[in-house]
């Protein structure tokens, strides 16, 4: 506070603060907001997360993810989605809801035809051998970021979400049927051992490899 507001103050003179204060966004703007973030989060997002992405209080949040879950669930006499809000570990994420994961697969399938990268054998190896993992995990034997990689094998059926860790909220990963038929193999165990092939053992991974 400068000497003149003091003196200002002192006086009895009304002084203005001339910081501008964004206005209130009204809760359709934070709803679709809100939408747009989550069409593209990779992970489900803790509700502090999204407030903090939209500049909202936390209570609007809440309510506006609320009127989202309804709105995409088709309440009110609105259309069905074939997506869905869901919760999961403390967050929320956009999913596909469970009646169109065949319809979904089948056509990623199809528009995907192309071999897969070495980055994505890698990562699907890592996952096939040491699952149940999460992304922060193949991260780190890999050394590299594989959000892109994880993606693109979930988006060709490869690997699915086995569970969300309670503590951490981390999801873990694991290979599918789908990669079993492709290998020709009728279970993980049947993968072949890899601890020959490495130098002590175990360079790459903790723990027992197959």
């Amino acid at each position: 506070m400068t000497v003149e507001n003091t003196a200002e103050i002192a006086e009895g003179t009304e002084v203005t603060d001339t910081t501008e204060v964004p206005a209130p966004v009204d809760d359709a703007q934070i709803e679709r907001a809100l939408e747009a973030i989550l069409m593209v989060a990779d992970e489900p997002m803790s509700v502090v997360t999204l407030a903090t992405a939209v500049g909202a209080p936390v209570k609007r949040v809440r309510a506006a993810i609320a009127a989202l879950v309804a709105d995409f669930d088709g309440e009110a006499g609105g259309v069905r989605r074939g997506f869905e809000l869901r919760e999961v570990g403390g967050g929320w994420r956009i999913y596909v809801r469970e009646e169109y994961d065949a319809v979904v697969s089948g056509y990623v399938l199809q528009q995907n035809p192309t071999k897969l990268s070495q980055a994505a054998l890698e990562t699907l190896a890592v996952i096939a051998y040491k699952q149940p993992i999460s992304r922060g995990a193949i991260a780190s034997i890999r050394a590299v970021n594989v959000d892109s990689v994880v993606r693109t094998l979930l988006g060709r059926g490869l690997i699915t979400e086995l569970f969300t860790d309670s503590e951490t909220g981390a999801i873990n990963y694991g290979t599918t049927d789908l990669l079993l038929s492709q290998l020709g193999i009728n279970s993980v165990d049947e993968l072949p051992k890899i601890s020959p092939l490495l130098a002590d053992g175990a360079d790459g991974f903790e723990g027992d490899v197959r």
